[in-house]
């Protein structure tokens, strides 16, 4: 512990189904120096294996998501900074958490910071972790509109008056939703891409029920969070984005019936962000519809 250091509560979930690197990546957590950390390893359905000593665990009776329980892990780690820590990530500089919480400690406005993902064996940055559209230099820093969820630092009390993460979205756009929502409230995200966090390049296309939930999601968040002349817009981007990129008959198959679940329901409060975000968004150069 650290005297004098930022308080960082971090949350890490697991599922007991990554035996080699789990703990890798709660070794690289708990390296971290210059921070006071409080560290929880949620459960999600199941008992947390693999522990090191001292770190809290939550065990949930049955998987919830990742976006609920993550928010399940903030409730139970204390600081004043929280940080979301995918469990096949590895933080390879000690300082890494000290440099995000730095960089959040010396702009007021800030709500979010995120590192640079990329992959330990090749090095490369794929262009779903850089959270900008303009996405071929992935060294670039800047203001973002959205984040990688995965690994991320979060002001707690941006994070607390958004309402945390969309615990009904299960998996697929919580990052998008969360971003719009500390934008609505003024913040802004940076991303460092100076600061290095390994991730396997793996494809979310492996997630049995992707296609599905990535459209049913992606209508909630419009659904929950954009002003009403612009939900159409945007779900008629996603749409045209879709038959533009899709070949395979069983993967358009799933992705219509997400879109129709979505347009039934279920997304739950819907909180449209202010014109005023909106016209914001588009100076940092995402309008809200794409």
């Amino acid at each position: 512990m650290t005297t004098g250091a930022p308080r960082v509560g971090a949350v890490v979930l697991t599922m007991n189904d990554r035996p080699d690197e789990f703990p890798k990546a709660m070794n690289s957590l708990l390296a971290q120096k210059g921070v006071d950390l409080d560290v929880v390893v949620v459960g999600n359905g199941c008992t947390p294996e693999q522990v090191p000593a001292g770190v809290q665990t939550v065990a949930l009776a049955e998987n919830v998501g990742i976006p609920e329980g993550r928010n399940v892990g903030a409730r139970a780690v204390d600081g004043e900074l929280l940080f979301f820590f995918d469990n096949d990530a590895v933080l390879p500089d000690t300082d890494a958490l000290a440099r995000l919480a730095a960089a959040l400690h010396n702009e007021p406005a800030l709500a979010y910071a995120q590192p640079r993902i990329a992959d330990p064996e090749t090095g490369i940055t794929v262009r779903r972790w850089v959270p900008r559209l303009r996405a071929g230099d992935p060294t670039r820093p800047g203001i973002v509109t959205v984040m990688a969820e995965g690994v991320v630092m979060i002001r707690r009390t941006a994070f607390d008056a958004a309402g945390g993460w969309p615990g009904d979205f299960f998996l697929f756009h919580e990052g998008i939703d969360l971003a719009w929502r500390l934008w609505d409230q003024g913040g802004t995200g940076r991303y460092l891409p100076d600061i290095i966090v390994h991730h396997p390049a793996t494809s979310p296309a492996r997630h049995d029920r992707f296609y599905r939930l990535n459209a049913r999601n992606r209508v909630w968040l419009a659904r929950r969070n954009l002003p009403a002349p612009l939900i159409p817009l945007n779900l008629a981007t996603f749409v045209l984005l879709t038959l533009a990129r899709f070949r395979d008959k069983n993967a358009l198959r799933a992705t219509v019936a997400g879109f129709r679940e979505g347009l039934r329901g279920g997304h739950g409060r819907r909180a449209p962000m202010s014109w005023r975000t909106v016209a914001r968004l588009t100076r940092a150069g995402r309008p809200p519809i794409l």
